[in-house]
């Protein structure tokens, strides 16, 4: 059995990993860490986990849990992993990191966007992005795994085929997000009062989205030189599910045509149609996050506008699971030799 230690398991990201851990064949949760609760029982902070966890939950003192688990979850707020990790930990642990500490390759563009000093920059260079379907031989290998985010993974699969091939002029690249209100976090935040969120909709981080860069950067290696972006987040009265409908034009071809849809949909397929947890809709079939809840699933589609030259790119998926905790589930099972899928065999929630 793997054993597995989750610092930050009483926050969203953490107790979704509590209950996909919970159900996995091959994995024993030996660490249930919270600094806001430690001395408590799990399941007072998570009902859900009545009679499902027994255990109280401990602190973040990631120096002891390195000896004894196998895979480390860091489900914690910027700059925490970053300021505790290191080599003495990662000889005797792997570690699978949900925040954007080790996302970024370059510290200075990490310290502009977050805003905080960056504490163990010496460990960036080996971190993998784990974002499978594009990463999946590199984290097979890895110590450490820097797990994307919900916007981020949405972001990059959804438009992913078409920037490795040239299909698009990613200078012209504009992704409209949006994301239930689990994507901000449990933390008590006047903004995400139930009267501040209902019966509303905002964009906010316009321009200054600290996801972006993240984006570019990924975009940027698939495209073989320097992605810009327009990103702008929206934030919508559900719990959980980021929508992006992205926008770019198409390259012409030779003859100065538009690309086909057919010809499109191949290059969908050349990436996707082999990944069990990407997929591409049937023709004018577009994205819902309603069809994703609860699933590791991304579900990914377009439109070619002919009038504007232009495609549609859109995406779905549950910001908890395939944005959070199930891609870094998924990120452990790479890591240990499994099956991808193991533990996210997760039909989508309805209703």
């Amino acid at each position: 059995m793997i054993r597995a230690g989750i610092i930050g398991a009483t926050g969203y990201a953490g107790n979704e990993l509590v209950r996909l851990l919970t159900a996995h064949k091959e994995t024993e949760i030996v660490w249930y860490g919270s600094r806001s609760y430690t001395g408590e029982k799990y399941a007072s902070v998570y009902r859900n986990m009545f009679q499902l966890v027994e255990d109280e939950c401990l602190d973040d003192k990631i120096e002891e849990l390195a000896g004894e688990a196998d895979v480390i979850f860091t489900a914690t707020p910027q700059g925490f992993l970053a300021g505790v990790l290191s080599e003495d930990i990662l000889k005797q642990v792997k570690v699978v990191d949900l925040s954007a500490d080790f996302r970024i390759k370059d510290v200075s563009v990490y310290e502009s966007w977050y805003r905080i000093a960056h504490k163990s920059p010496q460990f960036i260079g080996e971190a993998v992005y784990g974002l499978c379907e594009i990463n999946r031989e590199k984290v097979k290998r890895a110590r450490l795994v820097a797990n994307p985010g919900c916007y981020t993974t949405c972001s990059i699969l959804t438009a992913y085929p078409l920037v490795k091939e040239g299909l698009i002029d990613t200078d012209t690249l504009i992704i409209d997000a949006k994301s239930g209100t689990s994507g901000a976090g449990r933390g008590a935040k006047l903004p995400n009062l139930f009267c501040e969120v209902n019966e509303n909709i905002k964009a906010y981080g316009v321009t200054s989205h600290r996801h972006t860069p993240e984006i570019e950067e990924q975009l940027g290696y698939a495209a073989g030189k320097q992605v810009t972006v327009n990103f702008t987040p929206h934030l919508v009265p559900m719990n959980r599910g980021i929508l992006v409908t992205e926008y770019a034009s198409l390259k012409k071809k030779a003859d100065g045509s538009l690309p086909a849809y057919e010809e499109i949909k191949a290059v969908y397929d050349k990436y996707f149609e082999k990944e069990k947890f990407v997929r591409v809709l049937e023709k004018d079939i577009c994205p819902e996050t309603k069809w994703v809840e609860g699933s590791n699933y991304v579900d990914v589609n377009f439109t070619i506008d002919e009038r504007t030259g232009r495609i549609i790119m859109m995406g779905a998926l549950d910001n908890l699971v395939k944005g959070a905790a199930g891609q870094a589930v998924q990120n452990m099972n790479l890591l240990f030799g499994l099956d991808e899928a193991e533990g996210l065999d997760l039909v989508p929630v309805f209703p």
